[in-house]
């Protein structure tokens, strides 16, 4: 996995923690280190958004089957 990739999942991890803490103890971390509502906190909650975006795109790809060659004609193998 390439830099963003990783980037991506740990923003990811970070949201779905996030989002944990939200549910179980109404605490949001993200509001309490940045404020509530402040471009940072909200410059966050977007890039966690697109990181999500990405990641749904990493696993639709990381499931494609791949092409190979046999006896000279294209062949796809499932995962």
């Amino acid at each position: 996995m390439k830099i963003l990739g990783w980037i991506a999942l740990i923003l990811v991890i970070v949201g779905a923690l996030n989002w944990g803490l939200v549910g179980i103890f109404e605490y949001n971390i993200v509001d309490e280190i940045f404020g509530a509502g402040s471009t940072a906190a909200r410059t966050v909650y977007g890039l966690v958004g697109l990181s999500g975006l990405f990641m749904i795109g990493y696993a639709i790809y990381a499931a494609a089957p791949t092409p190979t060659f046999r006896g000279g004609r294209p062949h796809i193998e499932q995962h």
